[in-house]
């Protein structure tokens, strides 16, 4: 090997250079961190105005605003918490890509990745399918509605599934703010051979 040829090769960055020089720069971070932060406030406000909401629906004693009310419940989740849900995750997946949180070096990163997933998942298959058939129910039946078994548990189960939700997002907010539990302990590679 030659004195150019080994200079040639210490101008070449290899890949593993290439991928790390895709890191987000401080200023991308930041803007991301805010639209992070944006959305899971945004998430979180409007649970809590559908958990007060399911709250109010209990003592309706009027048909038009008892649909009103249901109605108002589904038209947050669907304008609001579906679109901030996913910012909070698409944002949440570019910081952890591209800068040195990663998505498995810190438990509390890990820990927020399971609460997040599972929040998703339980709004989707539970909470939005609840109110929606209680907004139906309240269409179609009107005051009637509170003698139907199907309408009081999906009732109960966006009040209650709201207030559970909730109450995972503020720990996942106090999660991102304590960052308890540090940084995984790994083996390198050099003791595992």
């Amino acid at each position: 090997m030659t004195i150019v040829e080994t200079n040639e090769s210490l101008l070449k960055p290899d890949a593993a250079q290439k991928k790390k020089s895709f890191k987000l720069s401080l200023q991308q971070k930041n803007w991301i961190l805010s639209f992070h932060i944006g959305c899971a406030a945004l998430w979180t406000g409007t649970v809590l105005s559908m958990f007060l909401i399911s709250l109010r629906n209990q003592n309706t004693v009027n048909s038009d605003i008892l649909f009103a009310l249901n109605s108002a419940i589904n038209l947050l989740d669907d304008v609001i918490v579906i679109p901030a849900a996913i910012g909070s995750v698409v944002t949440a997946t570019l910081l952890c890509w591209q800068t040195n949180y990663g998505f498995f070096k810190f438990y509390w990163v890990i820990a927020k990745w399971i609460l997040t997933t599972g929040l998703v998942v339980f709004g989707t298959f539970w909470l939005f399918p609840w109110g929606s058939k209680a907004e139906e129910i309240a269409l179609s039946e009107g005051l009637n509605a509170f003698q139907n078994s199907v309408y009081v548990f999906d009732a109960k189960g966006v009040l209650v599934g709201s207030a559970i939700q909730v109450s995972f997002l503020f720990v996942i907010i106090a999660i991102s703010t304590l960052k308890p539990w540090g940084r995984r302990i790994t083996k390198s590679k050099e003791t595992q051979e």
